[in-house]
């Protein structure tokens, strides 16, 4: 009878990527966050609120996200 056995060896390097594939999801929903609490929070001001700010009402959407 014979008996062998198989190391499976994972490189550093596959980790790392798992590591920074995990990071890289929850600082997207993070950034995804905070898109929208600056988009709930342009839409509820008035329209004379926004122009103070110089913006109208269909800019909120494009400064939300680009934050400008």
């Amino acid at each position: 009878m014979s008996t062998f056995s198989l190391t499976h060896r994972t490189s550093p390097d596959f980790f790392s990527r798992a590591i920074e594939a995990v990071v890289t999801f929850f600082d997207a929903i993070g950034e995804g966050r905070r898109i929208a609490q600056r988009y709930e929070r342009l839409s509820r001001l008035s329209d004379a609120a926004l122009a103070k700010r110089g913006l109208a009402r269909e800019d909120i959407a494009r400064f939300a996200v680009n934050g400008r």
